[in-house]
Order: C-alpha cells, then sequence, then structure tokens
C-alpha cells in the first residue's frame, strides 16, 4: 500500500475505532458489535506494524479502555489493568509464542512451555481492594491509569466476599506454597493489601428472567448480558445492581508489593488460591502442556460456549510460570505473558468490491455482495446476499465500502452496516440492471413489490431455479436430483417444468453424461418414490411467490377442509383453490393481502391449469394434514444448529406429525427452541425473550 494512502486509513480507522469504543465504554451503549470492532483494531494493527512511523501515542492500539464518567469518584490504580493484544488464529498464537522465545534469548533466558488457559467471560472487569482482609473499594478498569468507584454497587453482588477468608496451612502447602510464602499471605490477610481482579457477569438466566419482567412492565429490554452487567455497576444506585443478581469470578490475585510468582508460584494456584480466599472462579480452566493443548482446548469451548450459563468470546492464554511474567514485562499498553485468544469472530469488516445480480425460481433479481475474503465465523466469506436495492439504500452502500458482515452459527452470511467515515471519496453509487443479466428480457418492480423481476416466462436462469426448488430439502427433497442434474436434463430437452420429473423414464437417462444403468434406476427409483406427498411439502415445492414453509402448513389445513378424502388428486385441488377468494385467502393466519394476491393468482394462471393437467397423468397423490393432535398440538417450534441424530427436515417433519408447528424465526409466540451444535443467534434471541431452550436429548424425549 503507498505510504500516503495507508497514513489516510489510519487516520480514518482511528476516528471509527475512538468514535465506537467511547460510545461503548463511557456511555454504555454498544453502536458497533465487539467483533465488527476487534476487526477494525487488527487492521488498524497491522497498518501500524506495516508503517511503524504512523504510530501515534492517541492511537487506540496504544491505550486500554474509557475514560472515567464524571458522575464517579476516580480511583487510580495501583498497578495500570492492562488490555490483551488479541490472537485470532493457530499462526497468531504461534506468532506470539515465538516472539516471547526470541525477547528471552536475547537475554540468555529460556521460556516454559506450560500455559494456564482461562475461559474469557463477556462482563466488565473489576478491581477489588482488601485492607487487612476487608473489602475497601473497588473499581472499573477505565483508562487502565484511572477507573470509576463503583464501591457500593459491588457490594451487592452476593458472590463477592466481603471479607476473605483465611486458607488452612494444608490447603496452601498443597498449593505449593512454602512456610514464609504462607507467613507473608497471613500477614497480608491480617495486616496488609490484597487485590483481586475479576470479570462482573450477567447470566444468561438472570437476562432471560429480567427481560421478561421488563417487557410486563412495558420497561426497555436489556440488549445482552454484557450490556447488562456494565450498565447495572454504573447505576448510582446501588439498589438497581442488587436487583440484577450479577456475579463476580476472579481472575487474577495482586498479593501487596510482590511480584507475581514470589509468593505463589504457578497461575493454576493462583486461580485455586482466589477460591480458598472466598471467591468464584472458573473451573472449566485448564493447564496445557504445549500449544497443540491450548488449540484443542480452545476448539472444544468454540463449539461447546452455548452449554455455559454465561457468555464468553475465547480464552485467555497466560504463562502458568508466574516468574516469567515481570521478566516477559509488556510491549506498549499490552503485557506478552497472556493473549486473548478469541472465537471465530461473528462480524468482521472488510471491503465491498461489487454487486451482482442473480435470477431466482420467481424471476426475481436479488443483489449479491462480492467482498474482499474475510473470517467470519470460522468461515471465509467471499459473497453475501443484499436482498433488493431497497435494502442497498437502507444500508446506505456504495461500491468500494468498509461494510460489517455477520455470520452467526446456522446464519446465512449477510452485510448489516456501512461505515462512511471511512470512504475515500471514490466509491460508486450501485445501480439496478435494467434487463435480466441472464436472458436480457426487460425487467420491472410490479405493484408495491420491493423486487425487480425478469419479465420473460421462459427465462432459463428462472427455469432453472424453479426445478432446483421442487426438488429441494424441505419441498420434494428427491435424492440425486441436484442443480447440476437438472440443469443437465433442461439442456437436454427432459425438462420444461417441474411436472416433467414425474414423468421420466429408466430409457430417458441411460445414455447421458454419467448416467449408467445403476445410476439412472436409482433416479427414477426416488422420484417415484415422491408421488405420494404431502400436500404442504407440494405447496412450499410449487415456489409460489412469498410463500414459504410456514405458510405452505397454514394453506394445506385450510384446504384440506374441503378436499373429499385424506389422499388428494392435483384437480380436485386447483377446484378448490380457485373458488377460494381473495378474501378468504387474507383471512388465514400470517397471510397478507400481498401474500393473498400472489396465491390468487397463482390458481387462477392458465400455466398453473396446464402444470396441474400433467400433475393428475402423472399419478401424483398428496397427503393431507391430520387434524392438530397429539403431545405436541398447538406448540410453536424454532431449531437452530445441527442436530446429530436426524436432519432439521427429519426434526420438523417429526414435530408435525405429534401436532406441533415449526417457523424459522424467534419469537415471544414461540414455545420451544430446540439447541444443536453451533447455534446462531436464535439463542441469544430466545434466551432474551424468556423462551423454552431444549438441547437435542430434550427434544428426543419430547418428540418419543
Amino acid at each position: 500500500m503507498d505510504k500516503k494512502i495507508a497514513k489516510n486509513r489510519i487516520e480514518k480507522l482511528k476516528q471509527e475505532i475512538d468514535y465506537h469504543r467511547r460510545q461503548y465504554h463511557v456511555y454504555d451503549r454498544e453502536s458497533i458489535s465487539v467483533s465488527a470492532l476487534d476487526s477494525l483494531k487488527m487492521e488498524l494493527f497491522r497498518l501500524e506494524n506495516e508503517f511503524p512511523e504512523f504510530i501515534s501515542a492517541d492511537s487506540p492500539t496504544q491505550r486500554v479502555g474509557g475514560e472515567a464518567l464524571a458522575k464517579f469518584q476516580k480511583v487510580t490504580h495501583r498497578r495500570p489493568m492492562i488490555s490483551l493484544y488479541d490472537a485470532f488464529s493457530e499462526e497468531d498464537m504461534r506468532d506470539w509464542e515465538k516472539r516471547n522465545i526470541n525477547y528471552l534469548a536475547e537475554r540468555g533466558e529460556s521460556l516454559s512451555s506450560l500455559y494456564y488457559c482461562e475461559l474469557k467471560l463477556d462482563g466488565l472487569a473489576a478491581n477489588l481492594r482488601y485492607e487487612k482482609g476487608i473489602f475497601v473499594q473497588g473499581a472499573t478498569r477505565g483508562d487502565g491509569q484511572i477507573g470509576e468507584d463503583i464501591t457500593l454497587n459491588l457490594r451487592t453482588i452476593e458472590s463477592l466476599p466481603l471479607r476473605l477468608f483465611k486458607p488452612a496451612e494444608k490447603e496452601l502447602v498443597a498449593l505449593g506454597l512454602k512456610e514464609k510464602d504462607i507467613k507473608n499471605l497471613f500477614y497480608l490477610l491480617a495486616e496488609g493489601v490484597i487485590e483481586v481482579r475479576g470479570e462482573t457477569i450477567m447470566s444468561k438466566q438472570t437476562l432471560a428472567a429480567l427481560n421478561k419482567q421488563y417487557a410486563l412492565e412495558g420497561k426497555p429490554l436489556l440488549a445482552n448480558t454484557r450490556n447488562g452487567a456494565a450498565g447495572s455497576l454504573r447505576q448510582l444506585d446501588p439498589q438497581i445492581a442488587a436487583e440484577r443478581h450479577l456475579e463476580f469470578y476472579a481472575y487474577d490475585l495482586i498479593l501487596g508489593d510482590y511480584e507475581r510468582g514470589e509468593i505463589v508460584l504457578s497461575r493454576a494456584a493462583a486461580d485455586k488460591l482466589v477460591e480458598l480466599l472466598g471467591f468464584k472462579r472458573v473451573r472449566d480452566n485448564k493447564l496445557c502442556h504445549g500449544l497443540a493443548e491450548v488449540f484443542v482446548f480452545q476448539r472444544y469451548w468454540e463449539k461447546n460456549k452455548d452449554k455455559l450459563p454465561f457468555f464468553i468470546d475465547g480464552v485467555v492464554v497466560k504463562y502458568d510460570d508466574l516468574s516469567l511474567w515481570p521478566r516477559l514485562g509488556t510491549v506498549g499498553k499490552a503485557p506478552r505473558y497472556m493473549v486473548a485468544y478469541k472465537f471465530s469472530a461473528e462480524q468482521a469488516t472488510t471491503k465491498l468490491i461489487d454487486v451482482v445480480w442473480q435470477v431466482g425460481r420467481t424471476g426475481v433479481l436479488t443483489p449479491t455482495a462480492i467482498l474482499e475474503p474475510v473470517k467470519v465465523g470460522g468461515v471465509t466469506i467471499g459473497r453475501s446476499t443484499l436482498h433488493n436495492l431497497d435494502e442497498i439504500e437502507r444500508l446506505g452502500l456504495r461500491l468500494g465500502d468498509t461494510v460489517i458482515v455477520e455470520r452467526a452459527g446456522d446464519v446465512i452470511p449477510k452485510v448489516v452496516a456501512a461505515l462512511p467515515n471511512l470512504r475515500t471519496g471514490k466509491e460508486k453509487v450501485i445501480q439496478a440492471p435494467v434487463h435480466c443479466p441472464r436472458c436480457g428480457a426487460e425487467i420491472s418492480r410490479l405493484g408495491d413489490d420491493v423486487a425487480y423481476r425478469c419479465l420473460n416466462k421462459n427465462c432459463y436462469a428462472v427455469a432453472l431455479r424453479r426445478l432446483g426448488h421442487f426438488v429441494a430439502k424441505g419441498a420434494l427433497d428427491i435424492e440425486g436430483l441436484g442443480p447440476k442434474i437438472v440443469e443437465q436434463l433442461v439442456n437436454e430437452g427432459l425438462l420444461e417444468d417441474v411436472a416433467d420429473i414425474f414423468a421420466l423414464r429408466r430409457e430417458d437417462l441411460i445414455g447421458l453424461n454419467g448416467f449408467a444403468e445403476k445410476k439412472a434406476e436409482k433416479l427414477v427409483a426416488a422420484i417415484k418414490s415422491r408421488q405420494e406427498v404431502a400436500l404442504s411439502r407440494f405447496l412450499f415445492a410449487l415456489g409460489i411467490s412469498h410463500i414459504g414453509e410456514e405458510s405452505a402448513q397454514t394453506i394445506a389445513v385450510y384446504l384440506s377442509k374441503f378436499l373429499s378424502s385424506p389422499i388428494g388428486r392435483p384437480q380436485e385441488l386447483l377446484r378448490v383453490a380457485k373458488k377460494c377468494r381473495l378474501d378468504d385467502w387474507s383471512a388465514l393466519a400470517d397471510i397478507g393481502p400481498v401474500v393473498a394476491a400472489s396465491l390468487f393468482n397463482f390458481w387462477h394462471s392458465q400455466e398453473t391449469a396446464a402444470l396441474f393437467t400433467k400433475f393428475e397423468k402423472s399419478g401424483l397423490s398428496l397427503l393431507l394434514p391430520l387434524p392438530a393432535s397429539g403431545a405436541l398440538a398447538g406448540k410453536t417450534f424454532v431449531l437452530t444448529g445441527s442436530l446429530n441424530s436426524l436432519t432439521r427436515q427429519e426434526a420438523k417433519d417429526k414435530i408435525k406429525a405429534k401436532g406441533g408447528k415449526t417457523q424459522e424465526s424467534v419469537s415471544r409466540l414461540v414455545d420451544y427452541l430446540v439447541v444443536g451444535e453451533a447455534p446462531g443467534s436464535k439463542l441469544r434471541e430466545a434466551e432474551k425473550l424468556g423462551v423454552k431452550i431444549l438441547t437435542e436429548t430434550e427434544f428426543l424425549k419430547l418428540i418419543q
């Protein structure tokens, strides 16, 4: 990068980061996610490493937290509350270790490979001061040198001891303390000063309970546990903190003026000592022999973090030998002897390079963002849907913008914001296309629809998407008939519409490229197995505009009331549906005027009539839904994450078989959220709204 461009980018990044840090640390407002802010900081850190001449004292990389608010008394920390450098990959961790090895080697010393790994809690850091064993003062981190006095609020935390316990000598011997060390510790407990640092947090359960209560009282909901903890401790009225049921977990111990390693030799022992003194500690912390074990520990907790009662965003890796800490010292404002090994970010910043338009099964043109590849949620993302032009305008996107990309668990990556303050003036406005990018036909917006559509009914791209949707999971789910095979059969002239699928014969397929006899027979058998299909699946598979799986269930239940037998025929279904008026469709739950109009137009079109004639000839049978009954009747489920024992579609089918209903989004009307591995943002939303959460084991018991 050119020096002039780098200098300009560094200045813009500094301003942007400082703005968001001030919003969070000073005003308790989260104007950008922590992971997105981390992404900006990493970019700044890399640029400053490449161009060290542009590092300035006011750079966010050279400071710790935020300044103290005027409403609290200021407290000067006896030892600075330092911030940590972040590592985001195994490569970052190896680089950190290598730098430390080289640093000590230059001084003729060697380095231990014993690490103490601690879960990185997501709350508000606090320093507690004990004089003669009595809690006398508590302060926030502040800017690392000066914090805020929040003693009264901290005193409301039940898990925080107001008087330190005196451990038994045999307990201290078991930790490796020698006789003189034990005497020194007992002296500090009786006559000296001990400081304990840790994280003040709000549990997931507490957040859910408080938000449930606040919703009933019409009060604003807490955004997340971190904001809940920080906001509680920074209230002038201690009663508010008391009502929030916060917890304090200790992670550091300062014994008077002694250097770390003088009384307690190891971080593992220090962690156990704070428990003997009366504090809660995270019992899942672990001593690791070498980085290989550290990587296993970090991967395990990234995968299993949602099982914990509190939120974590990584693992703090510390040298276990406390005598190394003063020898390694700090670099800039951060220690060499520990590092925050972060989990894969759910948000990151990157550049919007281009926007391409894709044609969907209903002819809708969907803009797709082409991004500079960036790692989000453990996956490298280079593309993201932008939904429609209205969404592009709402976000204020321009080509060349720095944007925030989000991917949480099983959620599809999306662009959630642009950062206009980082613009250079070379960015370009994003224009909608004039013609279909696939067939060149005219495009238009219909009525109040936000989407542009290709008006060519024979558009090749539309036909492929419609056929692909018909056979996909959630629809007919025909095994062996994926997008490439569908395109091949269209190009061979074997498929023109979805009804042609049921007319495919073994002899049509044998001889086609890639089709031997066995493969042809297998595909024909898979198609035949779907000639009896649930009405709700069939309706969803038809690809009617605005009709998703949930709407298809509602429509299937409604239409089944007018069909003569439990197994419906396509022509009878068409006759019944054509009798429904616009008002009939609008009266159904979850069906608004736009969806009602789409249904009415679909059932009255000549294309639908021709299609259903072909369905009838193919022998297609439609299985009508049973009346809602069973153990789950009237219950609504949402699923998130991957289940081990069954697919998501199988889980949905089992819920429906028991009389239950599924939907895709979490709301107060949802009864259960079923959580598998790597759940997404739905879990946080459910916890926020107080929705009952089921593990896979609990769910399986429920549907037995």
